[in-house]
């Protein structure tokens, strides 16, 4: 039986919280936040142990892995703690506001053998999964480009903002946004080896950007564009869409449904020429505690069998996703370059 923590009780810190507590291997969990009223409601009402100090924490309680939900800033320092500690850790996107921070977070974990894994939960999509499977079996043949997009109404106006718009605190809309694209992206078709064009554009933020455009080039010969907007009220939540362009046809796919246009028949039962639709409901396996969709739970689910099975390859490890922090790098240094 596993004992878990959680650092940092905002959104994702209470669905990591909720998760963790249905979960059949979880046999105890603490919880840590700044705020004292916050934590004032969690002693009334649930029966985690309850700290503002997360080294407290982490000394008085036997934790086997830890989520770490805070804003970015403090990633490096609870991370690296808790890796000293022989800890497991889930860390939010983005891993670090910085690429060497990041690879030192990653060195230490692969020196230590711990299982890591960071939040990019459309890995965990079923959608997305199955435009993988299409890719991997060629179905629309030779890749040759891929568009990702996303899109939602995080700053919509001119009047103040949160910590995600604080360039040392959550890096704007580069690191809370794109970042979730880019690593879709590298997980679908592969390594990006150069960026060019990239456009870090202000249109509400006073201190980041709010759209991030780009070019990418992949060292497979494939290219790609980034096309991403946080301040689009158009939208009534995150919206994120890929478009992969084949030989044999291509696919486009959001988290609600799969597309793939085959301009051939492929004689393969449960395919088409022409059109065929992938509906996320039949896409995606059950699990035992659903919130706010399947895929924050199999996100966690697949953790916690990594940990048991003291396997730290895992797809969305340190490691993995330290690439999507050096493509961040790239963009943010060619962006640099274009202004």
């Amino acid at each position: 039986m596993i004992k878990a923590g959680v650092v940092g009780i905002g959104k994702m810190g209470v669905s990591h919280c909720s998760i963790l507590n249905a979960h059949p291997d979880i046999v105890e969990v603490s919880i840590c936040d700044s705020s004292g009223f916050l934590l004032s409601g969690f002693k009334k009402y649930s029966n985690f142990n309850c700290y503002k100090d997360y080294k407290k924490m982490i000394k008085e309680n036997e934790i086997d892995l830890i989520f770490v939900a805070t804003p970015s800033k403090f990633h490096k320092e609870m991370v690296l703690y808790a890796l000293e500690n022989n800890i497991h850790v889930f860390c939010e996107k983005p891993l670090s506001l910085s690429y060497e921070d990041s690879k030192t977070m990653t060195d230490l974990a692969k020196e230590k053998n711990l299982v890591t894994q960071v939040g990019f939960h459309n890995r965990f999509i079923g959608t997305f999964q199955a435009t993988k499977r299409f890719i991997e079996s060629n179905m629309i043949g030779e890749i040759f480009h891929i568009n990702g997009e996303a899109y939602g109404p995080v700053v919509i106006n001119n009047e103040g903002g949160t910590w995600r718009g604080d360039p040392k605190e959550g890096g704007g809309c580069l690191f809370d946004y794109a970042a979730h694209v880019i690593n879709l992206m590298e997980y679908l078709v592969g390594t990006i080896e150069k960026v060019s064009g990239t456009i870090l554009k202000k249109i509400y933020s006073k201190n980041v950007e709010d759209a991030v455009y780009s070019n990418y080039f992949y060292k497979n010969g494939i290219t790609g564009q980034l096309s991403v907007n946080w301040s689009e009220e158009t939208y009534r939540k995150m919206s994120t869409k890929v478009e992969v362009l084949g030989k044999k046809g291509k696919i486009v796919s959001n988290a609600q449904e799969c597309q793939m246009y085959l301009k051939e028949d492929p004689q393969q039962e449960g395919f088409e020429q022409g059109w065929n639709s992938f509906w996320i409901t039949d896409q995606t396996k059950p699990v035992s505690f659903n919130l706010r969709g399947e895929e924050y739970s199999a996100q966690v689910d697949y953790f916690i069998n990594q940990v048991k099975e003291k396997n730290a390859n895992s797809i969305n490890s340190f490691e993995v996703s330290l690439e999507t922090d050096r493509v961040i790098e790239m963009l943010r240094e060619d962006a640099e370059r274009n202004r």
